[in-house]
Parts: structure tokens; sequence; C-alpha cells
């Protein structure tokens, strides 16, 4: 049996007298799509950060395509961090996009700047994400001119340039009209469909039925269940989850 790609294991995250995690303990198998629920609050966006050293946990370990972002509480040194950040992708709830460059240089900067690419490799692969999430025609546009959900699209073909094995996703349509949340989905679903391993945090419950393998539900910091999404959505067993099923 294949080890999972990625390993959480008893994981804690306070701020002061806070406890924001409390011993989260989770595997997702390669091509797995997780997704995670849970009212505002339950730390499921801190759990996310956790997962790419954005966040430092106190206690706990985490190891992700086989190394060790966090092992006995002990964090990675610098260097290594970046090195690993390179196999995890994320996207934000923000676009976070480079407002002076254009569509094309934003995806092809990473590339080229760290994976060394030349200027016509990094350009022709940046022209081939663009062309996986329907932006080729936007390839010379500046960001100021796209709409929120063709923003968002621009930062996952950002992420995927970077060829990760990981991609986690923090609320990608909190912040978008609800006429432009289906076109950012739709290419995760691709995603998905494609075999990307995927943890995604979101209130999208359509798309947690019909894309997640499995469901994770927080509460007040803790997985209060998880298991096969359809399963969960069709028979919670937690009072903490079947409230928010009722509210969303």
């Amino acid at each position: 049996m294949n080890p999972p790609l990625i390993s959480i294991q008893d994981l804690h995250k306070s701020y002061g007298d806070l406890d924001v995690l409390k011993g989260i303990s989770l595997n997702v198998a390669r091509g797995e799509v997780v997704v995670v629920i849970g009212a505002s609050g339950s730390g499921k966006s801190t759990f996310l950060r956790c997962c790419n050293g954005l966040e430092a946990a106190q206690h706990g370990s985490i190891r992700i395509c086989g190394q060790w972002l966090l092992k006995d509480g002990q964090d990675l040194c610098d260097k290594a961090l970046n090195e690993l950040r390179r196999q995890v992708g994320m996207v934000f709830q923000s676009f976070n996009l480079f407002p002076h460059m254009s569509i094309l240089s934003n995806v092809a900067v990473g590339p080229r700047k760290i994976l060394r690419y030349s200027k016509s490799e990094s350009e022709a692969m940046a022209m081939q994400l663009l062309e996986k999430v329907g932006l080729v025609d936007k390839a010379h546009n500046y960001p100021g001119s796209l709409s929120g959900g063709q923003k968002q699209r621009v930062a996952i073909a950002r992420a995927l340039s970077m060829q990760p094995e990981v991609m986690l996703f923090d609320e990608p349509t909190s912040a978008l009209d609800p006429q432009l949340v289906g076109e950012v989905l739709r290419v995760m679903k691709n995603l998905a469909q494609e075999g990307m391993t995927m943890m995604v945090v979101t209130h999208e419950m359509s798309f947690a039925r019909e894309v997640a393998d499995t469901l994770v539900v927080m509460a007040e910091g803790k997985i209060v269940e998880s298991g096969p999404a359809r399963a969960i959505f069709d028979n919670p067993q937690h009072e903490s989850t079947q409230l928010l099923l009722q509210t969303l």
C-alpha cells in the first residue's frame, strides 16, 4: 500500500491563550480530493495554511510529498521550506496578482525566476496553463481589466506553473460574485478529474458533494467527522455536521 502523500498527526496551533487547532490528524492519498468544511472560526483556514508553512504549529507533525514540513513540533529551515512550497501550490481568497505585469507574465514569472526556465520555455508553459483555465485570449491583458473569476483562474494557473504535486485552495470563491463562482469551480473540477491531489476549504456544498472523495468537518479546532463525502452529506452523524449542513 502506498504511503499517503500528506500525513498530518496531532497538529496543535494556538495564538497566545487561544487554541485554534486541537489535535488534528489526517492522511491524504495521492490523487485524493479532500474538502474541509466548518463554521467560521472552526480553524479550517489556519489548518490549511499550516500545510504549506504559512502558519507555524506548536506541536505535531506534517509530512508532504515525502518531506517533513513539521516534525515533533520542529519547523523546516527556510531553504527546505521554499523547496517544499514548489511542490505545494496554494490559491487564496484574494488573487495576489502582480498588477504591473501582464497575465502571461504573472503565470510565467515563477518558472523563469525559480525553476530557471528560459523566457520562451516559461511563456510556452504559461500559455498552455492559460488555455487550461480558459484565458488564452487574456494573455496580454493586465489584471485590472479582468473580472474576479478571471483573476482567480489566473491565480490557479500561476500556482500550477510550479508543477506542484499538491494543490491547496483556501475559500477560492468566497470573494467572488455568485455568477462568477461557477467558472472557478469548473477549473477545479477539471483538476480533480486529472488526478491532482487537492485539499479545499470551501462553503460550496454542491462542489463538495460532486468532487470530494473525502469530506472533513471541523468544529472548534477539531475534526468532528470525516469520511466519504456523499455518505456524510446523506447521513451526517455529528451534531455539528447536521447543524452546518442545515444552515448552508
